[in-house]
């Protein structure tokens, strides 16, 4: 996906395509997990779409849900739903920062011919 050790780094241009083409993937992956979450909080506690949002919002964002679920299929869900939720923070933070990373450190290792 990247260029090798042999390869010198890539241009600005072509860097900054990588880093927002990285970020529109994890911004992606944000608004796809927001839905399931929409639409999981609407099936299992019957909430209307807004507060449906604002319960997965607040869970994919880490601060947890602003009503606790009452029915059972609501717990089980927001329990799922809350670990899936810090793995995709994880997941959309390294594809932010792992073009950065990477270029770094081509930059340090870089075998210039010369």
């Amino acid at each position: 996906m990247y260029e090798g050790r042999k390869h010198p780094p890539v241009s600005q241009r072509h860097f900054t395509r990588r880093v927002l083409l990285h970020f529109l993937g994890a911004a992606g992956l944000l608004l796809l997990s927001l839905l399931l979450g929409i639409v999981g909080y609407m099936h299992y506690e019957h909430l209307p779409w807004r507060d449906a949002f604002l319960n997965a919002a607040m869970l994919l964002g880490g601060e947890g849900p602003v009503e606790s679920p009452r029915t059972e299929g609501g717990k089980v869900f927001a329990g799922l739903y809350a670990l899936y939720s810090g793995l995709v923070f994880l997941v959309a933070t390294g594809l932010v920062i792992a073009p950065v990373v990477h270029r770094f450190l081509h930059k340090f290792h870089w075998e210039e011919k010369g």
